[in-house]
């Protein structure tokens, strides 16, 4: 019974000074690390290398505490290397120290710091407003301006790389596109390969007169889908159902969607964001694989819609989402009124109300003749008869004075002639 005893206690006291070990070796200041250097592999990758320290306590598990300048970007692994991708446009110092755990509040052995300048060349002659956009998953296009202190005829190289290949390689597509200088790869995305992965550029020119830019292009950003293409237009219900093909290399999850309905009776702009697919509530028999779907309600008669959608990665799988597709394709459904119809009846219901009216009001008043004749009046009828003597006797007066005037001439005249014949 006591050999049991004696060895447990035996144990314990193992535990103990292993731990007072650990606690002594944690609270002493470890040696500096040796041969820290650095170099730069591919285009923008930054490695440090380190050996461990001489005289370092045996009961110490080795930590190495390293960050920038800066104080940006702490680690504490037990690796004797660091490896970044940063673009070389300054001078990047790293420091490094060791210690004996992984806890911040340790104090580190005195830190020994290495850094990187920057390349060689004016840095006014360097590009500015690098930018590179991943097109659909499958192009990626780099646009950039000509530094200040650059000669007009530079011809300038653009060179990658990515995880995937084995060394760098040269953009042949370079162009002008007015101001800015482009170029265009092909870049196709592998299922799971460029997750949390990056691709470096970098640009420069073939005499080596301009200082090389380096920009790190992370592969879950900057990416710009393709357009949808609208499949097809239903009209049901009232309700208007929009169905299309997303853009390819793309998971229907991963985007969010825009559609812009337009109709002939009003100048409204309905620009509405698709939150939810609809594919799967709808009825159609064309559901296929890639779609999504949209129900546009209270549809008016008589009408043309028009519609296009457009869409835009999320941050379900991407880590930005700012930029938008172009716009599909427009497509139509409806029917719209026959305007020269309505308008010849516009003009024909008027001419045929006013005909009407006129044939009425004629009806009408023959219609009155015939149902109150009129009665004839005896006192028109005596002055009719009265006055056509009167004229008779009128006509024979001027008669009368008209013969009396003729004798009276003629007598002047046979007079005159006689005193003729007189004279001698």
């Amino acid at each position: 019974m006591a050999r049991p005893a004696l060895l447990g206690e035996l144990l314990v006291l193992l535990l103990w000074t292993a731990t007072v070990g650990q606690v002594a070796a944690a609270t002493e200041v470890q040696p500096p690390v040796r041969n820290l250097s650095v170099s730069v592999e591919h285009l923008c990758t930054i490695i440090w290398t380190w050996s461990p320290p001489e005289g370092a306590s045996p009961n110490c598990s080795l930590r190495y505490f390293s960050h920038f300048d800066d104080q940006q970007d702490k680690k504490i692994a037990p690796e004797t290397h660091r490896i970044e991708e940063l673009p070389l446009d300054e001078k990047i110092c790293l420091q490094v120290g060791s210690q004996c755990s992984a806890n911040e509040s340790e104090k580190p052995s005195p830190l020994v710091k290495k850094c990187i300048s920057p390349p060689k060349g004016d840095p006014e002659s360097a590009v500015t407003e690098l930018k590179c956009i991943w097109h659909n998953l499958s192009f990626m296009k780099c646009s950039w301006l000509p530094g200040r202190n650059t000669s007009p005829d530079t011809i300038y190289t653009l060179y990658y790389w990515y995880s995937n290949l084995e060394k760098s390689l040269q953009c042949e597509n370079i162009c002008r596109e007015g101001q800015h200088i482009t170029c265009s790869f092909q870049l196709t995305k592998v299922e799971s390969s460029f997750e949390h992965h990056n691709i470096q550029i970098m640009v420069k020119d073939s005499a080596g007169k301009i200082r090389p830019s380096c920009k790190i292009v992370s592969l879950t950003s900057h990416v710009k889908p393709g357009p949808p293409h609208i499949k097809h237009l239903f009209l049901k219900n009232g309700a208007l159902l929009v169905q299309w093909k997303n853009p390819q290399n793309f998971r229907s999850r991963c985007l969010s969607y825009e559609v812009e309905v337009n109709n002939t009776q009003t100048d409204q702009h309905n620009v509405l964001e698709v939150e939810e697919d609809k594919c799967q509530n709808s009825e159609s028999e064309r559901n296929l694989e890639g779609t999504s779907c949209f129900i546009f309600p209270g549809v008016l008669a008589d009408t043309v819609y028009t519609v296009r959608v457009r869409v835009k990665t999320n941050k379900l799988c991407f880590d930005d989402n700012h930029l938008w597709s172009d716009w599909s394709e427009v497509q139509s459904i409806g029917k719209e009124r026959n305007s020269t119809f309505y308008t010849a009846m516009l003009l024909i219901i008027p001419v045929f109300v006013a005909v009407a009216v006129i044939i009425l009001l004629f009806y009408l008043k023959r219609l009155k003749i015939i149902i109150f004749p009129p009665i004839p009046d005896p006192g028109k009828i005596f002055k009719e008869m009265f006055g056509d003597q009167n004229d008779d006797t009128l006509h024979w007066k001027k008669y009368d004075i008209y013969e009396k005037q003729s004798k009276e001439e003629t007598d002047s005249v046979v007079l005159i002639e006689n005193l003729k014949k007189a004279a001698p």
